[in-house]
C-alpha cells in the first residue's frame, strides 16, 4: 500500500533551519550519539561549527541501534513513523530520504483471557466482551473527548483520576490500568493525564491508524546523518566514553576521556542520560548546574526480545497482552508494517517488558528471558511451536522513558545549564511530546535554535 491510498501524510516537510554563521567560530562537543546528539551535531556542523560527537558504545543511534540478521539490519527496539511526526519527516526530507519512506494502515489488538479483540473502530469496541455495554460506550466517549478536549491542567491530574472519571472505575481497572502498568509498572498511579492525552492524539489523531517505515531500516537514517556530519567537517567518535566535564580558567569547557586526557571546547551539548550528567560534573566547576535538575527524576528501562518466525500471530501491529501469568505486556508484529525485503523474508515480532534497571528481571540471563517469553507466547497462542522460531535475540535498555509524576512540566530539566556554554538535550525533556525520535528531534531543534539565536 502506498501513502496516497491509505494514509494522509503531510508531505510539506521542508523547513528553514535558521542557520547562523556565528557558529563558524565555535568548537562544539556533543556527548551522546543517539538520534538527538546526531541531529544536533548535524545542524551545528551545517551552520559552520567544528563538531565532535562522543559516543561511548560501538554504535551510534541510541535506542535506534541495530543488529545484523542474514542480509539485513534490524532495530534492537521497535521503531515506526507516524504521519504527524513532522520533526522527523523534515530531517528525512533534508537528508534526501523522504521518498524512501513507505506507509501502511495498521491496527491495535487487546488480548485478555486468551481472546483477541480488535479495537480500531466503534463497532469493534461495542463487541469488546471484557467490558459491559455501558462501560464500552464510556470508553468510546473517553476517546472522543480525548481528541477534542484542551490539555490545559492535565499535567496536574493523574491518568488514574482522569480516566476513572471519564470511563468509570470498572472500565479503568479492566482496560486502561493494565496498559499503564505495562509501561510504568507499580508507578503507573503517578503518571499525569497529559502523558496519555499527548500519546493518544499522536497515535490516533481522529484518523485511521497509519504507520511508516524506511527502506533499509533506521540504520539508513543513522548512517546518512553520520555521513552528513562528516561532510560538513564534523567528527563522530565511537568507543569514546566521557569521564568528566569541567570549566577551565579561560572559560572553555574541558571534556575528559580519562583523568588526564581532555579536549577544550567552546560549547558542550549533553544528550546522554541525566545520570551521566550528574556523574560527569560532580565535584567540578560545573557542579552547580546539577542543582537546576530535579533529583527525583528517574527513568524506566525495557527488556526487549526479537523473534524471527516462520509465521505471524495476528493481523495487528501492536497487541496489548493482559495476562498475569506472563512477564511481558506487549507484542509488536513488525511485519504487518515492514516489507519482507526489510526482514530477509522472515516474520518479525518484538516482545517487551518495561522494568526498572534495578529490577531483578532486568538482570536475568538472556536464555532465561527468552524461555520465559517463549512460554508466554505459547500460553497466548497454543498452536505456537518451537519449530516456528527461526532465531531470537534479547536486548536491554536501562533508560527509555521518564517515570512521570504530576507537575512534571514544571520540573523537567532546562535546556540551558550554563548560558553560552553547557546545554542539555535528553529524553527527560521531551515531555509533553511523546518519547520518540520525532519528539527528540523537536527538542534538538529547540537546542540548536537557542544556541544560534
Amino acid at each position: 500500500m502506498n501513502n496516497s491510498s491509505v494514509c494522509s501524510v503531510n508531505r510539506d516537510v521542508s523547513a528553514s533551519n535558521n542557520i547562523n554563521s556565528v557558529a563558524s567560530a565555535w568548537n562544539v562537543a556533543v556527548v551522546g550519539g543517539g538520534i538527538g546528539g546526531l541531529v544536533v551535531a548535524y545542524w551545528l556542523a551545517k551552520a559552520g561549527a567544528r563538531v565532535t560527537v562522543y559516543e561511548a558504545s560501538d554504535q551510534t543511534g541510541g535506542l535506534g541501534t541495530f543488529f545484523q540478521y542474514r542480509s539485513v539490519y534490524l532495530e534492537r527496539f521497535y521503531h515506526c513513523m507516524l504521519p504527524s511526526d513532522q520533526h522527523l519527516l523534515r530531517v528525512l526530507d533534508e537528508l534526501g530520504l523522504i521518498n524512501e519512506v513507505y506507509w501502511k494502515e495498521t491496527s491495535f489488538g487487546f488480548m485478555q483471557n486468551g481472546k483477541l479483540y480488535g479495537l480500531n473502530t466503534p463497532f469493534e469496541l461495542l463487541k469488546f466482551g471484557p467490558l459491559s455495554l455501558v462501560d464500552r460506550i464510556r470508553v468510546g466517549l473517553t476517546g472522543l473527548w480525548g481528541r477534542i478536549c484542551s490539555p490545559n491542567g492535565l499535567d496536574n491530574v493523574t491518568c488514574v483520576e482522569w480516566l476513572s472519571r471519564l470511563s468509570g472505575r470498572r472500565a479503568f481497572e479492566t482496560f486502561w490500568k493494565p496498559m499503564l502498568q505495562a509501561k510504568f509498572g507499580d508507578r503507573y498511579h503517578k503518571v499525569p493525564a497529559l502523558w496519555f492525552w499527548t500519546r493518544f492524539n499522536r497515535e490516533k489523531g481522529g484518523k485511521r491508524e497509519c504507520k511508516g517505515y524506511i527502506h533499509g531500516g533506521y540504520r539508513r537514517i543513522i548512517e546518512t546523518l553520520v555521513k552528513a556530519i562528516e561532510q560538513h567537517g564534523g567528527t563522530v567518535r565511537l568507543k569514546a566514553p566521557v569521564e568528566k566535564l569541567d570549566l577551565v580558567e579561560n572559560g572553555q569547557l574541558a571534556v575528559f576521556e580519562t583523568h588526564e586526557k581532555y579536549q577544550l571546547y567552546d560549547r558542550v551539548v549533553v544528550t546522554a542520560p541525566i545520570s551521566f550528567l550528574h556523574k560527569s560534573i560532580a565535584n567540578t566547576q560545573l557542579a552547580k548546574a546539577a542543582t537546576l535538575i530535579d533529583g527525583e527524576i528517574d527513568m524506566q528501562g525495557v527488556i526487549n526480545a526479537v523473534f524471527m518466525l516462520r509465521r505471524g500471530f495476528t493481523k495487528h501491529y501492536w497487541v496489548a497482552a493482559i495476562d498475569e501469568e506472563i512477564l511481558f505486556q506487549g507484542i509488536v508484529e513488525s511485519t504487518t508494517l515492514l516489507d519482507k525485503t526489510d526482514t530477509a523474508g522472515a516474520h518479525m515480532i518484538y516482545v517487551m517488558n518495561y522494568v526498572h534497571r534495578t529490577d531483578s528481571l532486568f538482570l536475568q540471563k538472556d536464555e532465561e528471558i527468552l524461555q520465559t517469553y517463549t512460554d508466554g507466547l505459547k500460553r497466548l497462542f497454543p498452536d505456537f511451536k518451537d519449530e516456528d522460531v527461526i532465531d531470537r535475540f534479547v536486548f536491554r535498555a536501562p533508560y527509555v522513558e521518564p517515570l512521570y509524576t504530576t507537575g512534571y512540566l514544571q520540573r523537567k530539566p532546562p535546556t540551558i545549564l550554563l548560558s553560552g556554554k553547557l546545554y542539555l538535550a535528553t529524553t527527560a525533556q521531551v515531555y509533553p511530546e511523546v518519547t520518540s525520535w520525532n519528539g527528540t528531534i523537536g527538542l534538538a531543534r529547540k537546542i540548536v535554535d537557542e544556541m544560534l539565536s
